[in-house]
C-alpha cells in the first residue's frame, strides 16, 4: 500500500466516522457506502469510456450507429441494471437494520429538545445529553422531540433517526465493544443545532449492572 493511499484512508476514521464502524447496524451502512462507491465508479467509467471513444472516433469516416447498442444496451439497460442493483440492495441493507423481536434488547426513550438530549434508561435512570447502553447487546432507542425535527445520528453506531414531535421512531444499536461514541443532531434545529451533542457510552456487563442499580 502507498503513502498516499495510507495518508488518504486515515481520514476516515474518527469518531463521527461513517466508515470506522464499531458496531453491526454501522458496518452494514458503511458497507453499503463502498457498494454504491463501486456503482458510481462503474457508470462513471462507462460514460467517460464513450467519451473517449467519441473523441478518437470523431476524425473517422462517419459511420451509420447502431441505436440498439448505443442507446439500448448502453444508454439504458446498463444504467437502469446497475442503478436497480443498488437501490435492491439500499433496501435490503434498510430493512435489516430495523429493530426486531429480541429478548436480549434493553429498551432506551430518547427525547430531543432545543438543544438537548433527554435520556430515560431502564430502571426510570435519566440522564441529559449522555446515553448509556450495554456493549455486545441489542439497543432500541425510542425517539421523538418536544418541539421541532431532530435528527439522532451516532455515525460509528447507526444511522440517522428523525426525532418528531408527537411522533415515536426506533433505532437499533449495538456497540461492539465498551467504549464512548460521540452523536451529534443531523437535522438543523435552530441557532443552537451546532452544539446539540451526544455521548453514547457503551459499558461492559459489570459496568452495566452498576449503572442500572443507579451506581453511576
Amino acid at each position: 500500500m502507498s503513502a498516499t493511499t495510507l495518508v488518504a484512508l486515515s481520514g476516515c476514521t474518527g469518531e463521527l466516522s461513517t466508515i470506522d464502524p464499531a458496531g453491526p447496524y454501522a458496518r452494514s451502512v458503511a458497507t453499503m457506502w463502498w457498494v454504491m462507491l463501486g456503482g458510481s465508479v462503474l457508470l462513471a467509467g462507462l460514460v467517460f469510456g464513450l467519451l473517449a471513444l467519441a473523441f478518437r472516433r470523431r476524425g473517422e469516416t462517419r459511420r451509420e450507429a447502431s441505436g440498439r447498442l448505443w442507446i439500448g444496451a448502453l444508454g439504458l439497460a446498463m444504467p437502469g441494471v446497475v442503478l436497480l442493483a443498488l437501490v435492491g440492495y439500499a433496501l435490503t441493507v434498510g430493512i435489516g437494520t430495523l429493530p426486531t423481536a429480541d429478548p436480549a434488547a434493553v429498551e432506551v426513550r430518547v427525547t430531543a429538545r432545543q438543544y438537548a438530549w433527554d435520556v430515560e434508561h431502564p430502571g426510570g435512570i435519566r440522564t441529559q445529553d449522555v446515553l448509556h447502553i450495554p456493549a455486545g447487546r441489542p439497543a432500541d432507542l425510542v425517539i421523538t422531540s418536544t418541539d421541532v425535527i431532530h435528527s439522532l445520528w451516532v455515525p460509528r453506531l447507526a444511522g440517522k433517526m428523525d426525532a418528531i414531535p408527537g411522533h415515536t421512531n426506533r433505532l437499533r444499536v449495538i456497540a461492539d465493544r465498551p467504549g464512548t461514541y460521540r452523536g451529534e443532531c443531523a437535522e438543523y434545529c435552530g441557532v443552537g443545532h451546532k452544539d446539540h451533542d451526544l455521548t453514547v457510552i457503551a459499558h461492559d456487563a459489570a459496568g452495566w449492572a452498576a449503572f442500572t442499580r443507579g451506581n453511576r
